[in-house]
């Protein structure tokens, strides 16, 4: 009788690599039989082809994919499916980098830190370090210093500051929209919709903070993206980047989020796809600063106010927005 036991998960970084391409394969992008290249999972991942085409071997060892001789690999389950997949050791390395989110937002280590200082506080191995390091610098949270030691980049974890990106979303998103050369690109909206009907299908209760925040960025980039300016995407991209630790963040210490607000905003997201793709731009714009501007009265101005003897700017415990 055949052995029905998952497969032992590889060691190194290939587990990890698999849990973030499993990621990409359940964002709502892929459908059963898309294919993958190795060369665009490494560019995008930032690393060879060598531990992406392990990871990929692994996924397919779990049913995720299949492979075709000459043709690569293939999504072999829809998203549902592809949710119920768990990876052996991509929680520990969660737990890590969750660990050391939280020694950042509380500054209990500076924005310059060493592999071995946080070896000694929380008893780990280089490698293991070195692993939420480098997850930390792809996703822009920390870089490598020249020589030794990371360097952390700003993040949004004060009530003042979350209250700038909002105002500074409120000016840029909604003008990207009126630019002379936004022009719709469907294939673009088409898997933005998809990924907020998946929300209001369940997701919204099923998904991680994670995957609903690169939901919601995914979607607000896309409409920027339309408007063909690279400065003000980039814009957009830095602000969102500075705002995921806090929202990583809030999953970890936060057990419920208001999910009717959160059905509410994915349905506004459909509507403004809607009123794009008709020509309606002037409303579009008119709706989205609308949009922006709920969001920033709900996440800032309702904020619970900080003890009295805190400073101005007194940490900010967030919710997830999408």
């Amino acid at each position: 009788m055949p052995d029905s036991s998952p497969p032992s998960p590889p060691g190194g970084i290939v587990p990890v690599l698999a849990g973030r391409v499993l990621e990409l394969l359940t964002s709502g992008s892929y459908a059963v039989g898309d294919r993958l290249t190795e060369q665009s999972l490494a560019d995008r991942l930032g690393v060879s082809r060598s531990p992406v085409r392990k990871a990929l071997q692994y996924l397919e060892a779990l049913g995720a994919l299949s492979s075709v001789p000459n043709r690569g690999f293939q999504v072999a389950q829809d998203t549902a499916q592809l949710r119920r997949i768990r990876i052996e050791d991509e929680e520990s390395d969660e737990a890590i980098y969750m660990r050391i989110v939280d020694d950042r937002l509380s500054e209990a280590i500076a924005e310059e830190v060493s592999e071995a200082q946080l070896m000694e506080r929380h008893g780990l191995t280089r490698l293991q370090v070195q692993r939420v390091l480098n997850r930390m610098a792809r996703e822009g949270l920390a870089e490598r210093k020249p020589g030794r030691g990371w360097l952390f980049r700003p993040v949004l974890n004060t009530v003042d500051s979350h209250r700038e990106s909002y105002r500074f979303r409120m000016i840029i998103e909604p003008a990207a929209i009126l630019e002379p050369t936004f022009k719709v690109d469907r294939a673009l909206f088409g898997q933005v919709r998809r990924q907020q009907q998946q929300l209001l299908d369940g997701g919204i209760e099923r998904w991680t903070a994670a995957e609903r925040f690169r939901a919601g960025a995914e979607f607000h980039e896309a409409i920027v993206a339309c408007a063909h300016n690279r400065f003000l995407l980039d814009a957009l991209r830095n602000v969102n980047q500075q705002r995921r630790v806090i929202e990583y963040h809030s999953h970890h210490t936060s057990a419920t989020a208001d999910r009717e607000r959160l059905y509410r905003q994915c349905e506004e997201h459909l509507a403004l796809l809607d009123l794009l793709e008709a020509g309606e731009r002037m409303e579009a714009s008119h709706r989205l600063r609308q949009h922006l501007d709920v969001v920033r009265a709900i996440k800032t101005d309702s904020t619970a106010p900080a003890a009295p003897d805190a400073p101005r700017g007194a940490r900010l415990a967030v919710e997830v927005h999408l």
